[in-house]
């Protein structure tokens, strides 16, 4: 008997121990899936927010293609401001000149503002021994300088301002005089654009004997190029592409001289001054020849040949 209940007891033991080994397992089973259930959700978290992250660009790019729309747009609103030519044209570079003028005024005056309350520092830093005389003396002259300044730039303002005054005696007429290119289809050409543009074709003839001797090729140092010797911006400004072109060079130097005139009340003198160093220096200069060598020799020599006014000797005798 008790040697059953020694093989029943170990048996109890034996399925407690079993029973704990299970029990156990099952513990660490469990425990084994909620750390693995951690890390996976922690992955999922982080995916995610990949994805958020990558989402980000996305939706950062689509948002920036209404702005690179509106940069497009806006280029293509600018391009009627960018491919005409109005705003350069004589009139509207006389009023960008007298606006530059404004701008420098203020400028200017500002600089005065400036330098005042630095002499009247500098005067009191003078009294007080804190500086010498020699520094006193150029704030003074620093001063003076910038006052200068906002005077010449009213002197020009004013002149500017001013109309360009009518010359006496200017003859509007076509004039009736023998001339020759020597070439035909260029004397066609200068007297077609001059009736055109309502230009004397003798002034121009006489212009462009000046500019270039009738050289189709002629191209100055300065870059002046073909018959009527454009530079690249005028050409620019009259559509020429083509300055050694013949037709266009006519029309666009003489369409220039038209404007030129019509800006100084046909003074000739004025707009071949304006032709050859132009026109905003004829303005700077109060409405008058600039003192340059090269300019008023052009002038003198041009009108000196257009006012001739040589009878043609074919013309027919008066009865």
């Amino acid at each position: 008997m008790q040697q059953k209940l020694r093989q029943s007891s170990v048996i109890l033991r034996v399925f407690a121990v079993i029973l704990t080994c299970l029990f156990f397992a099952a513990a660490a089973t469990a425990q084994e899936k909620v750390a693995n259930v951690g890390p996976a959700s922690q992955a999922a978290t982080v995916a995610k927010g990949e994805d958020s992250a990558t989402e980000k660009p996305n939706q950062s790019s689509t948002d920036s293609t209404p702005r690179k729309t509106t940069t497009e747009l806006s280029g293509t609103a600018s391009t009627p401001a960018a491919k005409s030519n109005d705003s350069t044209a004589p009139g509207n570079i006389s009023t960008d000149y007298k606006k530059t003028l404004n701008n420098l005024e203020t400028l200017y005056e500002t600089q005065v503002q400036k330098l005042e309350q630095q002499n009247n520092q500098a005067k009191g830093l003078y009294r007080d021994g804190l500086i010498s005389r020699v520094e006193m003396e150029k704030s003074d002259k620093d001063l003076a300088d910038a006052h200068a300044k906002v005077e010449e730039a009213r002197n020009q303002i004013a002149a500017a301002n001013k109309p360009a005054p009518i010359a006496p005696g200017v003859n509007r007429v076509l004039s009736d005089v023998a001339w020759t290119t020597r070439n035909n289809t260029v004397d066609n050409l200068v007297r077609f654009y001059g009736n055109k543009y309502g230009v004397d074709p003798y002034l121009i003839f006489c212009l462009m004997s000046q500019e270039s001797k009738f050289s189709t090729i002629a191209t100055s140092s300065k870059g002046a190029q073909g018959l009527m010797q454009l530079m690249p911006g005028t050409a620019a400004r009259y559509g020429v592409t083509n300055s050694y072109d013949v037709a266009q060079s006519i029309s666009g130097g003489t369409r220039y001289l038209k404007d030129l005139l019509q800006m100084f009340n046909g003074r000739i003198d004025l707009a071949l001054a304006g032709y050859n160093a132009g026109e905003n220096a004829v303005i700077k200069h109060g409405y008058t020849v600039p003192p340059y060598e090269e300019t008023r020799n052009y002038v003198r020599l041009i009108t000196a040949r257009y006012g001739k006014r040589q009878v043609s000797a074919t013309a027919a005798p008066a009865l």
